[in-house]
């Protein structure tokens, strides 16, 4: 007999793998409460046991850890129904608060247990008390998680037989915890706390695509449209990059595609023109305390709701805050915007009509919501904005000209304190949810970034066009463009607009077999300059270079942009413009004074 037989299945017999890795294949459910993929099987829980037929005896086998030989294996015979309705009673009796194995028992038949359940009252604890003692079943899967897969070695097993049990050494709080948060991961029958094993608060590695609203693992795809659409490693959070172990990752992927080696590469490239399309920050309501951002889970940014309501965010496109859906919902315009305290005068342009979006889609799916905007003024200047400003009142949403000053709470309620600036009186409203309408802010390197390709920056911290009407994707660097936001704020249509004329510009310049330079650039008189170095200080281009043979100052012509900083600030006045000299000026005048007479 050549075959191997699963419950009336014939398959190639395979010792390389265990009858529960081939019955699952299948499509046959074996439960189990102590398998994991990453570890090597040993059957502690029993509850996979199996009926193995062979030359005409039969017994019982553990699933996970019988190899796949020839033979007959009956996964839900009589045999093993009995078998595992004794080893459910037995569990019932010892971890009778799990909802798990309740559950599991329900399915087998099994509703109680005819052992004392009062046995386990009195079983051992540790001192910490970082295990439920009534909802623990003793796999000891915890254990082989933290010490063979992730090398930390922080629980282990105390005593034999009956009085074996899972704790720390010396019952004392672990040193050696990196609260990673395996052991509870991995514990079917939740039975683990894992802040009392060595103290720490564990801190959950948060979303970024969803706003911090929902937890990510190490291994991740950062986006449902991400491409390519593949996982990520997270260096920062993944314990391989922390002590080389775990690699549980490894031995789930059947296409062997986990890589830990960094895969960054550094590469030199001959450019012919950059595109700066760098983006911008959300500015942060942290500096505006008053609004209670962060102290109160239902005050929330506008960015935030949006992957609320996102079918893909972290509640399926329901609004709920803390599980509830809100009745009555204040918008907040202006944000860090035209606010000077904050340092940010400018509008942010896009606030408005994002906040009257989700004004919309709160109607749309809270129709009986009481929803509030409190705005400084209404800015729907783009195609079709005034007209959608009108269907979003037409909703019943109430917009109340005013400023908020404070979020606080009163007996429990949400207080939104505001000023009516049309009939200049204080106005409390009540809120379940707040949406704060962030602004638009440089982005956090946009200095850095601007050093590096030589862009200037306006007074509002974004980068600076060469001319805001007649050149206003360029920048004063020849060859490098801007498109979006890093700009100015603006929304889609005009970046989309922006970064067609940036590309136009690109395609312009790569077109040309030769290129040409304005004339227009800085000369140094040598024997004047004292090489005192305070024009190398004013030029925003770098296009200063000391020779420290010499002493004297020198210009690299090609960088250089004629902007006339160092001009001015030369104290020796060793640098001149090489045009509109005295002499090319009196030219044009003689010239002029000639037409006239």
């Amino acid at each position: 007999m050549n075959k191997l037989i699963i419950d009336g299945i014939e398959v190639t017999p395979d010792p390389s793998r265990t009858v529960l890795e081939i019955a699952t294949e299948l499509g046959i459910e074996i439960p189990t409460l102590c398998h994991y993929k990453a570890l090597s099987p040993y059957g502690a829980c029993r509850i996979c046991v199996v009926e193995v037929i062979w030359k005409g005896e039969s017994k019982l086998q553990t699933a996970c850890t019988f190899p796949g030989w020839e033979g007959e294996i009956r996964t839900n015979s009589e045999m093993v129904k009995r078998a595992r309705k004794l080893l459910l009673e037995l569990y019932l009796a010892r971890a009778p608060k799990s909802t798990e194995i309740r559950e599991l028992a329900q399915k087998y038949g099994v509703e109680k247990t005819r052992m004392d359940p009062r046995a386990n009252e009195t079983a051992p604890q540790t001192a910490i008390g970082f295990r439920d003692p009534q909802k623990c079943i003793n796999c000891g899967l915890c254990v082989r998680v933290c010490n063979d897969l992730m090398g930390i070695g922080a629980i282990g097993f105390e005593g034999r037989g009956h009085k074996r049990t899972v704790g720390t050494p010396f019952d004392q709080k672990s040193e050696t915890c990196v609260v990673c948060g395996a052991c509870a991961a991995v514990c079917l029958t939740k039975a683990i706390n894992i802040k009392n094993i060595s103290g720490l608060e564990p801190k959950p590695v948060l979303s970024e695509f969803n706003m911090g609203l929902q937890q990510r693992s190490s291994v991740y795809i950062p986006f449902p449209q991400a491409v390519p659409k593949v996982p990520v490693i997270s260096e920062q959070s993944c314990m391989y990059f922390f002590n080389q172990h775990c690699r549980a990752c490894e031995k789930f992927c059947g296409s062997n595609a986990i890589d830990f080696e960094p895969n960054e590469k550094k590469l030199e490239l001959d450019i012919g023109a950059i595109v700066v399309a760098t983006g911008f920050d959300q500015f942060n309501p942290e500096e505006k305390p008053e609004l209670g951002y962060r102290d109160y889970v239902n005050v929330i940014s506008g960015l935030e709701f949006e992957r609320l309501i996102s079918p893909s965010g972290p509640t399926g496109g329901e609004i709920l805050i803390a599980g509830q859906k809100p009745k009555k919902v204040v918008l907040v315009h202006c944000v860090g915007s035209r606010d000077s305290t904050v340092g940010n005068p400018y509008c942010s342009r896009v606030c408005c009509m994002y906040l009257m979006k989700h004004a919309h889609l709160i109607k749309e799916k809270m129709p009986k919501a009481q929803v509030t905007a409190f705005y400084i003024d209404i800015r729907a200047f783009g195609k079709g904005y005034e007209e959608f400003y009108d269907r979003v009142r037409a909703e019943d949403v109430f917009f109340r000209r005013g400023s908020v000053s404070e979020i606080f709470k009163r007996r429990g309620t949400l207080i939104v304190k505001a000023e009516d600036t049309l009939t200049g009186e204080p106005v409390e409203e009540e809120a379940d949810l707040v949406i704060l309408g962030t602004g638009i802010v440089p982005r956090h390197d946009v200095t850095e970034m601007g050093r590096i390709l030589k862009i200037v920056q306006s007074q509002d911290r974004f980068y600076l066009e060469a001319h805001p009407k007649l050149r206003p994707v360029d920048t004063f660097s020849e060859g490098v463009f801007l498109a979006g936001c890093c700009q100015a704020p603006k929304d889609i249509p005009d970046t989309v607009a922006q970064a067609k004329a940036a590309a136009s510009s690109v395609a312009a310049i790569l077109s040309k077999k030769k290129l040409t330079v304005p004339p227009i650039v800085a000369i140094v008189d040598e024997d004047v300059c004292a090489g005192c170095r305070s024009c190398e200080q004013v030029c925003e281009f770098k296009a200063h270079i000391f020779d420290e043979n010499r002493m004297v100052m020198t210009i690299n012509t090609i960088l250089c942009k004629g902007c006339g900083n160092c001009v001015a600030t030369c104290p020796s006045s060793a640098i001149r413009m090489n045009v509109y000299t005295n002499e090319q000026l009196l030219a044009e005048l003689d010239s002029i004074l000639k037409i006239i007479n």
